[in-house]
């Protein structure tokens, strides 16, 4: 494949001064080319670990690199120096994928000076804007801004341009049970049910309107009906003794609980829904390889 194939007819034309120009004067190496696109070698270029995007769709993928075999990677990488020779995305890494599958050699990327935590608003903010990340991945996204740059919901308001509820009901979709979070990736749920799931205080409602939406195909108006009908039902029953562990979506909870940290969760719940979540150990070393799990 020729460099003019790989590199794409419109950034051939956009760098063609800088090749035609070699010979009457020196143009600054890659290496110190800062904000400004260069070409370098595809394996000097690392991915960034902290990318907030986890699902990368191996069909869009592979259509992506047949295109970039037709007509050259067009839109450059954005990319920061971190050794010498060594380059770690900024965004585009679902472009260098497919490059990869291309079997490009090289790439035109935009160099710009970024340290660790600019480098992971950019990111952050540059993956927020896609359209093709799941509701998860963007609540993870306003989750990590919150927590790692420092922005309340309002300053992220303003900085991206979506309105604050909409921050704040993708960051609510992160409270929600496991299997919930992973309909929603998986695409068999849509946002509209999520909000409405999201919604309810109660873990157990959740994940009962959650197998009525599977089971019955409900609408998300018949969802939001459904709630109304478990807030009335609970409105009529007397108080009862606390639920026991026995009720079949307590244990369902538990197992899976127990099966991310690797150690026994008890769940107690009294008649109002209050409760809390016992982790079993038995001394300081499993204390401890409990609390590395809780922050894997």
């Amino acid at each position: 494949m020729s460099q003019k194939n790989e590199l794409g007819k419109g950034l051939r034309a956009l760098l063609s001064n800088i090749n035609t120009d070699q010979s009457q004067k020196s143009v600054a190496p890659a290496s110190t080319a800062i904000n400004t696109i260069n070409i370098i070698p595809i394996d000097q270029i690392v991915v960034n670990k902290q990318q907030p995007r986890h699902v990368f769709e191996e069909e869009l993928i592979t259509e992506l690199a047949e295109s970039i075999k037709t007509y050259g990677l067009i839109q450059p990488l954005t990319v920061r120096k971190i050794n010498l020779n060594e380059y770690q995305i900024i965004s585009g890494e679902r472009r260098f994928r497919a490059s990869q599958l291309a079997g490009l050699k090289e790439l035109p990327v935009y160099i710009r000076t970024a340290n660790d935590n600019e480098m992971l608003e950019l990111a952050l903010v540059e993956n927020i804007q896609r359209e093709d990340l799941n509701p998860i991945e963007i609540g993870i996204s306003y989750q990590r801004l919150s927590d790692e740059c420092g922005y309340t919901q309002e300053q992220l308001s303003e900085r991206i341009g979506k309105k604050r509820s909409t921050i704040s009901n993708y960051v609510r979709l992160l409270k929600l049970p496991l299997d919930i979070q992973a309909a929603l990736k998986n695409k068999t749920l849509s946002m509209g049910h999520a909000r409405v799931i999201a919604g309810v205080d109660d873990l157990i409602v959740q994940m009962q309107l959650f197998k009525d939406i599977q089971a019955k195909d409900l609408s998300v108006r018949e969802t939001e009906r459904a709630i109304q009908s478990f807030a009335k039902a609970s409105a009529r029953r007397p108080l009862k003794s606390p639920p026991t562990n026995s009720n079949a979506q307590i244990k369902t909870l538990e197992d899976r609980l127990s099966a991310k940290f690797g150690y026994k969760v008890q769940i107690k719940r009294n008649a109002t829904g209050e409760g809390q979540i016992i982790i079993k150990f038995k001394d300081d070393r499993q204390l401890n390889d409990l609390l590395d799990r809780m922050d894997e």
